[in-house]
């Protein structure tokens, strides 16, 4: 499956937001509505580089396949990406994902 492309979303502090901002914007927040989806973009951001799956159980305590699950959902949502290197996969933020994360969370009111 394909990862999906983000939405435009409006920063929270914009005017009005229309529906379709609204939505893009709550299924971003979904995405990350679990701790260990946090952990994990919070660990792809201090990454140098992309991150081997195989990192993720032990910095996040838990099983192989719940890492798999919160990996997908992140990269469903476009979040972030995965490329396969043999048998190991390897993810990154998404360029387009930071992009919007940063322009929802300014409460300023600037925009992208």
């Amino acid at each position: 499956m394909a990862a999906a492309t983000i939405t435009c979303c409006a920063p929270l502090a914009a005017p009005v937001l229309d529906e379709t901002e609204a939505t893009a914007t709550a299924e971003l927040f979904r995405a990350l509505s679990d701790p260990a989806r946090v952990r994990i973009v919070n660990i792809l951001a201090g990454a140098d580089s992309e991150v081997c799956a195989c990192a993720f159980e032990p910095a996040l305590g838990l099983s192989q396949p719940t890492v798999s699950h919160h990996l997908k959902k992140l990269t469903e949502a476009g979040l972030i990406e995965r490329e396969q290197r043999g048998k190991w996969a390897y993810f990154g933020l998404s360029d387009e994902a930071v992009d919007k994360l940063a322009a929802v969370a300014d409460l300023k009111g600037g925009c992208c």
